[in-house]
């Protein structure tokens, strides 16, 4: 595919970008279950140094938060941005500036947070901004509900990919965030980013090519994170890394769900890392201490946007 002639009208007309097939006309005004319409909408560009250290490293990563979201947890960190859409639109050339404006900050990649629904436009940006002299890496950073045909657009623009994956089964995956296909859709999305990248390259333990997968343990979900944690190192080994999470905030918005209306505990992280270490899994990010923190979400103030 030729990066320089995808028309993003072409895409938001009749959206299809995720698996919910919304089928809705972006173009038009219209929106779907991502909210997103056909302009870019970000929130926030900065550096930022809580990602995995092989992502942050020492002077940070390049984030652009992007507002809205194909998947939508009622236990989101960044509910402000993916589901109550505050952002800040801006043009494709903008972002391609912002992207250079990052590289400039010495950050060690563009990192682009939940980018889903703008893929179109963001490969459009992304080769504005290489013409411009882009040279770091590109970091794909999202919940893992991605459409396989929309991964494949992204092979030879994207060099890491940071999918999540959240759910084993069903119940969890439509309870808190609406859909029963997760785990089908992640897992087909996580193979093909496995196939583009293959296994991890690093320079000065910076990463410059491959796969880590984050799993946010939730309260209470140690039997379904067990299932996930099994699934992603018996089907990849040592290819990708498995990053495991214990930084669940519960925020306002989970009041009405009582049952993760707490942070998780100790015990139940120890037990899923030990899970994990008794599985086999050397490539692979722990959490320690007293993580789960709002200091974790970032003001979305449209810093540097």
């Amino acid at each position: 595919m030729d990066r320089k002639q995808i028309r993003e009208d072409e895409y938001y007309r009749d959206c299809t970008l995720c698996p919910r097939n919304c089928h809705i006309s972006r173009l038009d005004g219209k929106v779907g279950y991502c909210r997103a319409g056909a302009e870019i909408t970000a929130a926030r560009a900065a550096l930022h140094h809580w990602e995995e250290p092989c992502i942050s490293g020492r002077k940070g990563s390049g984030t652009v938060f992007f507002s809205g979201c194909s998947l939508g947890c009622v236990y989101c960190q960044n509910y402000d941005i993916s589901r109550n859409l505050a952002g800040k639109i801006i043009t494709t050339d903008r972002l391609a500036e912002i992207f250079l404006e990052l590289q400039e900050q010495k950050a060690h990649n563009i990192n682009l947070v939940t980018p889903g629904h703008y893929v179109p436009s963001i490969i459009k940006a992304i080769g504005r901004a290489k013409e411009g002299g882009l040279h770091i890496p590109v970091v794909y950073n999202s919940s893992g509900y991605e459409s396989v045909e929309t991964v494949k657009m992204l092979e030879g623009v994207v060099d890491i990919y940071l999918p999540d994956f959240k759910y084993y089964g069903q119940e969890m995956a439509y309870r808190y965030s609406g859909c029963r296909d997760y785990f089908e859709a992640a897992s087909q999305a996580l193979e093909e980013m496995v196939r583009q990248t293959g296994e991890a390259v690093f320079e000065e333990e910076i990463m410059r090519k491959g796969v880590i997968v984050r799993h946010l343990l939730l309260p209470g979900g140690l039997a379904d994170s067990k299932k996930i944690i099994k699934y992603l190192y018996e089907t990849y080994k040592d290819t990708i890394y498995i990053s495991i999470m214990n930084q669940y905030t519960p925020l306002e918005q989970v009041k009405e769900y009582p049952e993760i209306n707490r942070k998780v505990t100790e015990k139940e992280y120890e037990a899923l890392v030990d899970y994990a270490l008794e599985l086999g899994v050397e490539n692979g990010f722990i959490q320690e201490g007293e993580t789960a923190s709002e200091s974790f979400i970032p003001a979305f103030d449209y810093r540097g946007i």
